[in-house]
């Protein structure tokens, strides 16, 4: 450990996998945008923004890849084995989306086609391991852990 160390912090990366048709995708975005620009939270006047790197991603859904990881992400150590989220727990209930796909690749594939397939939004704090799909307190979460950190109580 150097003595510079201490002073040297990784920003924070979050992505947000949008969907500008979807009204919590929206609400999603205005929160993470706020929060870096606004004093957070906005009750504490005082309070500063929270720092980290925010990542839109518009009409695009994460990677076969990225959609593993995310699926690890919303799996908690206490999550029951029975219980462990799928591929298949970002899909929507969307009329048109037929029940079948369970791996990230047909997820991914079947996104592509139909992004109404998706709960919209997904968000990713990819350095603390959490997601929220489709989840506005889910992203509320994500970001009270941010300033948890920032305010020295973690």
């Amino acid at each position: 450990m150097s003595m510079f160390s201490a002073f040297t912090r990784t920003i924070p990366q979050i992505s947000i996998f949008h969907n500008p048709s979807s009204a919590s995708s929206n609400a999603a975005l205005k929160l993470l945008r706020a929060a870096v620009s606004s004093p957070y939270p906005p009750s504490k006047p005082n309070a500063l923004p929270l720092k980290f790197n925010l990542d839109v991603v518009e009409n695009q859904s994460p990677t076969p890849e990225q959609l593993g990881i995310i699926v690890s992400y919303l799996a908690t150590p206490k999550t029951p084995a029975a219980e462990v989220p799928s591929a298949a727990s970002l899909l929507s209930a969307h009329p048109s989306v037929e029940a079948g796909p369970t791996s990230a690749e047909d997820v991914s594939s079947l996104a592509a086609q139909n992004p109404n397939a998706l709960k919209w939004p997904i968000v990713v704090d990819w350095n603390d391991g959490r997601a929220a799909v489709g989840d506005l307190e889910g992203v509320k979460g994500i970001l009270e852990e941010l300033r948890k950190k920032r305010d020295g109580e973690v």
